[in-house]
Formats: structure tokens, C-alpha cells, sequence
């Protein structure tokens, strides 16, 4: 039975038909995880919160900063620096402290996936990368979880949930990740800082919706939202009889190499782990922002702004191996080509760029 603290806490909810009692104490014995405490982590864990989601686990590797601030509403400006997990778990306590919260300081691999992702009913992603995606899916899939998905890219969002059980995963509705270099990330296209919000929202309603059983979720639709023209579509998934995870004949029964199969490699890339190996022997080029490099960037490395490099070139040594990076690889891998076609033979870029640089 509920106590009279949760009836009185989730009076207006409980109010609901579609939730009632019934639906409130569904609430506060489901457990969800949230990967990735940021722009999309922030009002889905806002929210899960408040409507007295008993366990709710946080995945996060990153530190509050200040360009965080104009999107993820989980944190204030006195948090800047702070571990995000700490920060998150500290503002959830203080909006609901009946409810259990569980961080994990860590980034989510192939190595611990399953180990977080098993100990929890729903896993709602709030990343911002396509290898993270992949990964959340297959551990989901693996392991039986419901997936409550969510992407924001400048003006549109996605929204859908994945139970293989029921309907696609996915890989269903993208078989294949974007040619390396191709889809830029927020940091570099930029993002309606509202937009998380809405798209963040949207994943909070579907969660309620899974745990409770109110309403019809969207497992089997993919909901497109653009914040330019306030447009809603809905679009009809189908499950993929071919698809290498949940199909009729999966080829995936493991976790594999998320980063290899988003980022093939090529002789002119080069991995995180490789760089620290290196990192005495090489000329570093930061090709992103002046302000993004203020914020953080690796110990000797060149700022050179993508803008500027095709002037600045006579900067970059000749006679040593370069190389550029960016937040993702995207910039540094438009720059490798400019430098390549200016006669630069000794230029590679790092794979995954500085973000994964930080998840290693």
C-alpha cells in the first residue's frame, strides 16, 4: 500500500484513471536507468523523479561545464566542475529524497554494459553518439530491456521505444551507423537548448506509459519533432526479419566493438589508446573553437580553428606526424582532407575525437 506521504505527494497522479493507485505503486517499485546525464538525462530524470520512480540509476563519465549550462537543467552554475552524476544525484534528493538514486561514474562499455544495464527494468538513452546508441540497443535486446530512445540534433528530435519483445529495436529502423565524419555532433552543429527539454520530456511520458500501462507507447513508431515549424510526425516501424540482433536469425549474441564498427578504421585515423602512447611524438592541432578550447583541451596542442587552417597550415611542422582533433572527429576529419590535399602526408585523426579521448 501506498503511505499517506506518497498519496499525498502523488495526489494530482493518482487522481488519473489511467494511473491510480495501482499505477503509483508500479511507479515506486520500477527501476530505470538513465544514460547520459545531459541534455536529454536532465528533464527525463526531473521528471522520473518526481513522479516517484522508486530506483533511478544515472551513467555519466563527464563534469559539469559551463557551456552545459543553457540545456541541462539539472545543474546551476555553482556546479560547474562537479562530477555530473554527484551534481544530478544531489538535485533528484532534494526534489524527492523517498526515492533511491544509483550513479555510475563511469562510461558505458562493452566491458560494463551488461553489468549496469541487468539491474534495471527500463534503460532510457540520453546519449549523444552513435556507438553509445548501438550499444545501449544490444545490451537491451541481450538482456530483455526496454529501450525508451531519444535524439536532438540543432531544431529536430526523435522519440520512439524499442522492446524487441513487441516490435523493432534500433538497428531495425538503422541497420548501419552514418559514414564516419558525416552527422556532426551538438557541440559542433549546435542545439535549441529548449529542444532537450521537449524530446527529454517526451522519453519521461514514455517511460510512465511502459511502466504503468497507460496509454500506447511508442513501440513500433518513430515520433519526429520540428521545434522551426512546431511540426509533429509520426512514422510506422517495422520489425527488420533480418536484423543482426533481434531478427530470425541474429548474428550479434555478444557485445561487440561499438567505437570499430561506428568508425572502420583506416591508415589514417588513429584511437585514443594509440595517441597516449604517443602523445610526446606527435604535433597536436585543435581545430575547434577558441571558446571550446578554453574549456578543456589536451596538454600541447595548437589551437587552430577549422576556419583558419588552410592560412595557418605553415604553422603545422612538415617533418612530423600531426594529429588534429575535434569533439568528434568530424572538423578534424574535414581538416585532414584540406591538409592532404595541401601535400601533408603525415596527418591522421583521432577517432572519436576528444570525447573519446575522455570516455577512455
Amino acid at each position: 500500500m501506498l503511505t499517506p506521504t506518497e498519496t499525498s505527494r502523488y495526489a494530482r497522479q493518482i487522481t488519473l484513471p489511467e494511473i491510480g493507485e495501482a499505477g503509483q505503486r508500479a511507479l515506486s517499485k520500477a527501476s530505470v536507468l538513465v544514460v547520459g546525464a545531459g541534455g536529454l538525462g536532465s528533464p527525463v530524470a526531473i521528471y522520473l523523479a518526481a513522479a516517484g520512480v522508486g530506483t533511478i540509476g544515472l551513467v555519466d563519465f563527464d563534469a559539469v561545464d559551463v557551456t552545459n549550462l543553457h540545456r541541462q537543467i539539472l545543474y546551476s552554475t555553482d556546479d560547474v566542475g562537479s562530477r555530473k552524476v554527484d551534481a544530478a544525484r544531489n538535485r533528484l534528493a532534494g526534489l524527492n529524497p523517498t526515492i533511491r538514486i544509483v550513479t555510475h561514474d563511469t562510461a558505458l562499455t562493452s566491458e560494463n554494459a551488461l553489468d549496469i544495464v541487468r539491474d534495471y527494468q527500463i534503460v532510457v538513452d540520453g546519449t549523444d553518439n552513435f556507438p553509445t546508441r548501438y550499444l545501449v540497443n544490444d545490451a537491451c535486446v541481450l538482456l530483455g530491456k526496454v529501450n525508451v530512445y531519444g535524439s536532438i540534433f540543432r531544431f529536430d528530435g526523435q522519440v520512439s521505444v524499442f522492446d524487441a519483445s513487441r516490435g523493432p529495436c534500433y538497428r531495425c529502423l538503422y541497420p548501419e551507423p552514418p559514414p564516419p565524419n558525416l552527422i556532426p555532433s551538438c557541440a559542433e552543429g549546435g542545439v535549441l537548448g529548449v529542444l532537450p527539454g521537449v524530446i527529454g520530456t517526451l522519453q519521461a511520458i514514455e517511460t510512465i506509459k511502459v511502466i504503468t500501462g497507460a496509454g500506447e507507447p511508442l513501440i513500433g513508431r518513430l515520433l519526429l519533432f520540428d521545434a522551426l515549424q512546431t511540426l509533429f510526425r509520426t512514422l510506422r516501424l517495422k520489425k527488420d526479419p533480418k536484423c543482426a540482433i533481434c531478427g530470425e536469425h541474429p548474428t550479434i549474441r555478444e557485445l561487440i566493438d561499438y567505437e570499430g564498427f561506428c568508425n572502420p578504421r583506416h591508415s589514417t585515423e588513429i584511437t585514443a589508446a594509440e595517441l597516449s602512447k604517443r602523445l610526446g611524438e606527435v604535433v597536436l592541432v585543435d581545430v575547434r573553437e577558441p571558446y571550446e578550447f578554453a574549456a578543456g583541451h589536451l596538454d600541447g596542442a595548437k589551437l587552430i580553428p577549422l576556419s583558419d587552417l588552410p592560412q595557418r597550415m605553415i604553422d603545422i611542422p612538415t617533418d612530423r606526424d600531426v594529429v588534429l582533433y575535434c569533439q568528434s572527429g568530424s572538423r578534424s576529419g574535414r581538416g585532414q582532407q584540406i591538409m592532404k590535399e595541401a601535400g601533408f602526408t603525415r596527418v591522421r585523426n583521432l577517432a572519436g575525437g576528444l570525447t573519446a579521448w575522455m570516455r577512455r
